[in-house]
């Protein structure tokens, strides 16, 4: 099969970038040396740029989890393009195909089922979507933005002041602007590249499906270390609108704790976060689903399937009980219900619901975990 022409231009830029990151910076240290200003500004500027494209070009414009106020914008739309990954309209157009047709070779854009390679860089580097590269028709939304239309007309100027200007203006108050133009500026380019491609690629290949397995999408903290949070990429292919990946508070997501520490300083608003029911719901499916079909193995099979599926009844008829009292807790509070006979009673059937699903929850994971560690046993 004939494959598409090359893009020259990304390929010299990956190249000579490249090149110059891991042969042209190292000469640069070894005869020149390298302060602290220099790896701070690196630092500092590679967390900039590279949740620009989390924070930005992924959870505000393409996902539109959380409303941003207009110096956040014009601020993450400089820094995406410091990234140099292509205008904030072209990065979301590619992204929402890629959540509408994931894993499909032919549609989706950067499809982790046609190898690594190609998830991580190899997609870039052809014409494989040539027949709709300045298709926008699924950002309407998008081209309405007065920061995303400027910053798509203006790209290349940004782009180049922000990379060369930025970095030469830190190198002069420095002393060695070429030192920080390499080090600030190119080296921590290559960095950020492939760090949010690991996204497209180490996210779809290694880790866990808690949530579903409808597609090759995986969570794994030790990837969120390199990718500012967006290592659980399980659970963002499921809910995408969530402007948090990792949604409990010890997982490494400081993309999430920048939106919610901007939105303190009402400089983001309206952050969009899944039902807790719907999460819990989608863990449980794929617990159950994951058991039936190892448990399999077992000897009296049908008769632990039928257990476990009784169980997790059970467990989903106390879990929608449990919510539904919750939402009307929730909606009594708003309306400030003062009969307080009706109140005390309403807290008291809620908290034995709480206490009635909790006590279920404990039941089903243990069951659960005391049957994956059998067949773990017997098929070691």
């Amino acid at each position: 099969m004939k494959k598409p022409p090359i893009i020259p231009l990304n390929i010299a830029v990956f190249t000579l970038t490249t090149m110059i990151a891991l042969v042209g910076v190292p000469i640069w240290i070894g005869y020149n040396g390298i302060d602290t200003f220099e790896i701070l500004a690196a630092v500092i500027l590679f967390f900039f740029t590279g949740m620009s494209i989390t924070a930005g070009y992924h959870r505000l414009w393409s996902h539109k989890a959380y409303e941003a106020h207009p110096v956040v914008k014009v601020v993450l739309a400089i820094g995406g393009a410091m990234a140099l990954q292509n205008s904030i309209l072209h990065w979301s157009s590619d992204h929402r195909v890629h959540h509408r047709h994931v894993d499909v070779n032919d549609k989706d854009p950067y499809s982790a089922k046609k190898g690594f390679w190609f998830s991580h860089i190899g997609w870039m580097l052809r014409e494989y979507q040539s027949e709709c590269y300045n298709d926008y028709s699924n950002c309407r939304d998008l081209q309405k933005d007065k920061v995303v239309m400027w910053q798509h007309k203006y790209y290349l100027p940004i782009v180049l002041i922000a990379n060369f200007g930025i970095t030469a203006a830190l190198g002069w108050l420095n002393g060695d602007i070429l030192g920080m133009i390499l080090i600030a500026g190119v080296a921590r380019l290559v960095v950020v590249h492939h760090v949010t491609f690991f996204i497209n690629s180490i996210a779809h290949i290694w880790g866990s499906r808690p949530y579903t397995d409808t597609n090759t999408a995986r969570d794994n903290g030790f990837v969120a270390l390199f990718t500012f949070g967006e290592g659980y990429h399980n659970y963002h292919h499921i809910f995408e609108y969530d402007y948090r990946n990792g949604i409990h508070w010890w997982q490494y997501d400081p993309t999430k704790w920048l939106i919610k520490s901007l939105s303190w300083l009402r400089l983001t608003r309206n952050l969009r976060k899944t039902p807790e029911e719907r999460i819990e719901k989608a863990k449980l499916q794929m617990q159950l689903k994951y058991a039936k079909k190892r448990l399999v193995n077992l000897p009296n099979a049908d008769e632990v399937v039928a257990k476990i599926q009784n169980e997790y009844d059970i467990l989903v008829q106390k879990m929608n009980s449990y919510y539904s009292a919750k939402k009307k807790i929730m909606a009594d509070k708003k309306q400030n219900l003062k009969a307080s006979y009706e109140k005390l009673e309403l807290d008291f059937e809620f908290k034995e619901m709480k206490q009635s699903f909790a006590l279920q929850k404990e039941k089903w994971h243990s069951m659960y975990e005391y049957y994956m560690s059998s067949i773990s046993l017997q098929t070691s």
